[in-house]
């Protein structure tokens, strides 16, 4: 029972840290592979630290991993898992907003 607690513990701080748009956005971005800071603020069109603040805190938590290439570091998702589960939680919200369209629907025709 004790390891379960734990279990969950960890399990809201990873959802924590995953909290937030940017994040996500992110490991959007690092599902195809791993890439350099520049590479990521190009795609997200945020400032440098903003970009190596989010990186550092999913990194501190093991969601993603870096390796150093001469001045450039890599980014790269821990586990593919992770993304696995983004990619299921956004289509259960992709569903939930389907049904409240169709709800929204029905009711303006009735």
């Amino acid at each position: 029972m004790k390891q379960n607690k734990t279990l969950f513990e960890l399990q809201s701080e990873v959802c924590k840290t995953l909290a937030s748009p940017k994040r996500l956005e992110i490991l959007n971005a690092l599902k195809e592979g791993e890439k350099t800071v520049s590479e990521l603020v190009e795609i997200l069109g945020v400032p440098k630290a903003n970009v190596s603040q989010h990186l550092a805190v999913m990194r501190h938590k093991g969601i993603l991993k870096s390796r150093r290439e001469g001045v450039n570091i890599h980014y790269s998702v821990a586990n593919p898992k992770v993304i696995q589960a983004c990619i299921l939680m956004r289509e259960v919200l992709t569903e939930q907003m389907r049904e409240k369209s169709n709800l929204i629907d029905l009711v303006s025709k009735g």
